[in-house]
């Protein structure tokens, strides 16, 4: 009797034990229920590309079917920032999760890298592509790089399997003789119907090999996506990380014999409606492989449009100036997530930036934020799949290796502002700061600082939080190689 009482409370503790693992189980599930299970991850990169340069945004004469129609399906972000209004630093950003005066991808003497120069970004950082690997993501670079044209620091040794692109930007490398100090402005606003391609000795590498010189950038957008293309038909089976950077639009402008001369807006919408006709060749492809519902896919830019280029550039909207300020246009950037039966369709009104890409896909692919190092990203899941709010409530915005303005909700203080891509650039400090109401003049135009002391005082204590935990890395863009 004795036995059959202690079989019958073992069975039931076994039976308690097993509730108890199947509850957590299902709790555990219930918390994630959400979120897709290892999606794959693709992020479409585009150059100097404009907040209002897309028909989903704005634009009245340059046709973007595709991206419209990726917004209308997925969300459309109004209030997505990058970690820089020029190339080196932002990409660095979007890559590492971090603010790129942390890396050393920041100066204020040389705000970009250049064929001369000495450094790239360091191997110490963790890049997105090397965080997905370690949960076993094959992962691909295609497209502009610019941090770091030397073979120690090309994509092959930032955690990408395969590399295919340009090193640094694509007016780099300059043949053509510019005629007196404006003849480099001289090219994009009078001259750049009659371009060529041997103007630009811009190399074109597989991996760490240079395959082309010049490159033909006619035909590199249509390039990069057939070799996306190819990429993802042959690494299917199994999650992958796509970075796909197009060049375009930075000057130089070059579109195909197809593309050329079909846009009301020029030359220069030529070339995004070729991108967009190649977003969309990357869209289909994952439908007809069925692997759309399983994807992620983010369109944005590494910073605002290249205004004093004047025609060859594009429009920032409603936004106040472009790249190389830290007003609104040369950081705001437009931004659609993809991802049918995932993503929620929808407008999201609340702020984002690049960084926070890094943190959300490592908590999608299970994989472990680095702890040994500040990051700046946050999860944006509970907002892309269900109806949470994002959690960023500020954004910092830097020029070169100095805070110049900081968003808190609302409400955006300027310390700082300076001219960009004139002679010996004025540079202006505000004391008290400027300030302005984002959500209500997102153009920047009704300084209301003397109205509002009490939030220029708040967001002076965030400046001074922030700045008590900054470590900044030494200036690694600023070395250059002698010239002979």
């Amino acid at each position: 009797m004795k036995i059959k009482k202690m079989f019958r409370a073992y069975s039931l503790s076994v039976v308690w034990i097993l509730c108890l693992v199947l509850f957590t189980e299902w709790a555990m599930a219930q918390e994630l229920e959400d979120y897709p299970r290892k999606p794959n991850f693709i992020i479409i990169f585009a150059d100097d590309l404009g907040y209002g340069d897309l028909g989903v945004y704005g634009h009245p004469t340059i046709h973007t079917p595709n991206l419209d129609r990726m917004a209308i399906e997925g969300q459309k972000w109004t209030n997505f920032y990058v970690g820089a209004s020029v190339c080196t630093p932002s990409r660095a950003a979007l890559l590492t999760g971090r603010l790129p005066v942390r890396s050393g991808m920041a100066s204020n003497k040389s705000r970009v890298l250049f064929p001369n120069s000495v450094n790239g970004l360091p191997l110490e950082e963790i890049t997105l592509a090397e965080q997905l690997k370690t949960v076993g993501y094959g992962t691909a670079c295609i497209g502009k790089w610019h941090l770091g044209h030397k073979e120690k620091y090309l994509p092959t040794n930032h955690g990408f399997d395969y590399y295919y692109g340009i090193p640094y930007s694509n007016d780099m490398d300059l043949t053509r003789k510019l005629e007196g100090p404006t003849g480099y402005w001289d090219l994009w606003t009078k001259e750049y119907k009659n371009l060529e391609i041997a103007d630009f000795n811009v190399p074109l590498i597989r991996n760490k090999t240079i395959i082309e010189r010049p490159a033909n950038q006619h035909t590199i957008t249509k390039r990069y996506t057939d070799e996306s293309i190819k990429w993802i038909e042959q690494n299917k089976k199994s999650p992958f990380f796509l970075y796909l950077a197009y060049n375009l639009p930075h000057v130089p402008l070059f579109a195909s014999e197809e593309f050329m001369g079909t846009s009301k807006r020029g030359l220069y919408g030529d070339v995004v409606e070729e991108i967009d006709h190649n977003v969309g060749r990357i869209i289909t492809l994952l439908e007809n492989e069925g692997l759309a519902e399983n994807t992620i896919v983010v369109f944005t830019s590494d910073n605002g449009p290249w205004i004093k280029t004047e025609i060859s550039g594009g429009s920032a909207g409603l936004l106040r100036d472009g790249k190389g300020t830290t007003w609104e246009g040369g950081m705001r950037e437009p931004c659609i997530f993809w991802s049918p039966g995932n993503i929620k369709p929808k407008v999201v009104m609340d702020m984002g930036t690049t960084m926070d890409l890094f943190s959300t896909f490592s908590k999608l692919a299970s994989a472990e934020m680095p702890a040994d190092r500040e990051m700046d990203g946050i999860d944006l899941g509970p907002v892309l799949f269900s109806d949470g709010k994002s959690s960023r409530n500020e954004v910092f915005y830097y020029r070169g290796r100095d805070l110049y303005a900081v968003r808190v909700g609302a409400y955006k203080a300027h310390f700082i502002t300076q001219e960009v891509y004139v002679h010996n650039p004025k540079r202006v400090e505000h004391n008290p700061p400027l300030l302005y109401n984002l959500d209500e003049d997102p153009s920047e135009r009704f300084d209301i600082s003397e109205k509002f002391p009490e939030v220029i005082a708040e967001i002076e204590q965030v400046v001074r939080e922030h700045n008590s935990k900054m470590i900044k890395a030494p200036d690694l863009l600023a070395l250059k190689e002698k010239t002979k």
